[in-house]
């Protein structure tokens, strides 16, 4: 592997580790715990974190998705890459929804002190963090496994 590859690998499994962990800790952590606030102020509080994570995850996603691609274009197509790069158009695209429809839902309601809409915007979203969740753990369980699968 020359230097540039070994570069853009590591620049991938940054960018991979960071958005996956930021899910898993929203997820698994904050969510439970969240829970223990009442209603207005825990939806304040998504509103906040997700306003200051999502951002970074916007840098992710380009950083993985150039990286990947032209990791791709220096190897031979095997299935194992092809599945990390499907898996991860579809978590960009899933974020992509979360981002403009359900983030800003959550948005809109929060600042209007709307607090049904707002925990309808988080019913909503917590099912596609749990999708992102579980398609990041594949991808990531590919990459690993990828030098014995092919």
């Amino acid at each position: 592997m020359d230097l540039l590859a070994a570069g853009l690998l590591a620049l991938h499994l940054l960018a991979a580790v960071a958005w996956v962990g930021g899910i898993f800790f929203a997820y698994m952590a904050l969510r439970p715990a969240s829970m223990l606030l009442e209603a207005p102020l825990r939806l304040n509080l998504w509103a906040a974190a997700f306003g200051r994570f999502f951002p970074w995850v916007w840098g992710f996603i380009a950083v993985l998705l150039v990286s990947g691609h032209m990791l791709m274009s220096q190897a031979p197509p095997r299935a194992s890459l092809l599945a990390m790069a499907a898996i991860g158009w579809a978590m960009s695209l899933l974020f992509a929804y979360l981002y403009f429809a359900l983030f800003a839902s959550l948005k809109r309601a929060v600042t209007a002190s709307d607090t049904p809409a707002a925990a309808q915007a988080m019913t909503r979203i917590r099912p596609v963090m749990a999708t992102n969740l579980a398609f990041g753990l594949a991808a990531s369980a590919l990459g690993a496994l990828h030098p014995i699968l092919g």
